[in-house]
């Protein structure tokens, strides 16, 4: 598995650097807040803004990299990365910083969707061991952007946005130099063609499930910074703590259980003790010991489920893995959107009841993905898991959704 080329390496690098601006302003929310006279409800638009963007878009980067070439993709994508973070470090009000955050969640859609199908196609060895170093980049960049979002944030705020722009620039730098010509796709995909994969029924259903967990997700990392009422160095570590469970458990974990229960067992499992986590969150939000250990915890059974969960969607989709990676993104980003306002504005009156939400959410997201048991269960029926979209019958839904 670790035995890739360059190009594999070059983009898990600029993943890493990518994956830092989520958790990077994390620790600065508060700090924000304090010094611009706003809110948890005005500053979670950080994430709303980001995210809602950001899943939009997805619906266009098939389009976008099949006509100019994967790497060009990757560049375009990093640029407006680095001059939306720039840019938002410069606003004086929480209303400047929410737009420059929807540019920069423009560039990561472009960049992320890319990359994964980049790593995808081609990693060396099963499309489970690829998923497995695209998690592994993402949980290194979640785990190492809180840390030095805290070391940055203690300065100034506005610190951690100039850092990730410069940031970006080493990936972007490194992209340009190390990836090499990656040319344009001989059948450029259609922009309704994530629109048109979500018709079946194992994609959707998937997605659906992850936009239900993000609602737990993103309600843990846009919100938990209030009740904690910690420094910027302080929220950093704790965060960082969370980041370095759900790598470890992404890349070391996860495969194991998969192959000791199988994929559906182990994302049910995964999401039964986030939502468990959750819940006692909420019973202990008065609690700042609670909340640490919390969403330390949390980590572990997050990373479980976004490495079999993203494996899930590249191999349960009966279409190319662009479109499938850009549908599923679009569909789960939406949980993402909404859930920081929503925590922000639940948490100005109660603040226990973001976290009973957030695991209500996660609950009916369990509920959501039994409904596909039988598709989940025919992947790890085949060899190595199933490296490639499974059984004759599914191939011939591919063939009616491309004639489609």
């Amino acid at each position: 598995m670790w035995r890739q080329s360059k190009t594999v390496w070059s983009v898990a690098f600029a993943c890493v650097i990518s994956f830092m601006g989520i958790g990077l302003v994390d620790p600065i929310l508060k700090p924000i807040a304090d010094e611009l006279g706003a809110g948890p409800a005005q500053v979670s638009l950080l994430f709303t803004s980001y995210m809602a963007v950001m899943g939009v878009a997805m619906l266009g980067t098939g389009w976008v990299s099949s006509r100019v070439g994967a790497k060009r993709a990757l560049m375009l994508g990093l640029v407006l990365i680095i001059a939306g973070s720039a840019f938002a470090g410069m606003q004086d009000t929480v209303g400047g910083i929410v737009a420059f955050r929807a540019l920069w969640g423009l560039g990561n859609a472009l960049f992320i969707a890319t990359a994964l199908s980049t790593i995808v196609s081609a990693a060396t060895g099963s499309v489970g061991q690829a998923i497995i170093l695209y998690e592994a980049a993402l949980g290194v960049g979640i785990a190492a952007g809180p840390l030095l979002g805290g070391w940055l944030g203690s300065m100034s705020w506005r610190a951690p946005f100039f850092g990730v722009a410069a940031l970006m620039v080493v990936g972007l730098v490194a992209t340009t130099l190390t990836l090499p010509p990656m040319p344009r796709s001989a059948h450029p995909s259609s922009i309704l063609a994530p629109i048109r994969a979500l018709r079946h029924r194992g994609l959707l259903t998937v997605g659906v499930t992850a936009l239900l967990y993000n609602f737990g997700f993103f309600t843990l990392l846009a919100f938990t910074p209030f009740p904690l009422d910690m420094g910027a160095q302080a929220i950093g570590l704790i965060f960082f703590g969370w980041g370095v469970l759900l790598a470890t458990t992404s890349v070391f974990v996860a495969p194991r259980l998969q192959r000791r229960v199988g994929t559906l067992h182990g994302v049910v499992g995964a999401l039964l003790g986030f939502a468990t986590v959750l819940a006692v969150m909420g019973f202990g939000a008065h609690s700042k010991p609670v909340l640490v250990v919390g969403v330390v915890v949390s980590g572990a059974f997050l990373g479980i489920n976004n490495t079999l969960i993203t494996e899930t969607v590249m191999k349960i989709a009966p279409v190319e893995r662009p479109v499938a990676s850009a549908a599923y993104s679009f569909v789960r980003f939406g949980g993402g959107a909404v859930a920081p306002w929503l925590a922000g504005v639940l948490g100005e009156r109660w603040v226990q009841l973001p976290f009973w939400v957030g695991a209500s959410a996660v609950l009916i997201g369990i509920a959501v993905l039994l409904t596909a048991a039988p598709l989940i269960r025919r992947i790890d029926e085949q060899p190595g898991h199933g490296a490639e979209p499974v059984g004759s019958e599914i191939e011939a839904e591919a063939v009616t959704l491309g004639d489609a």
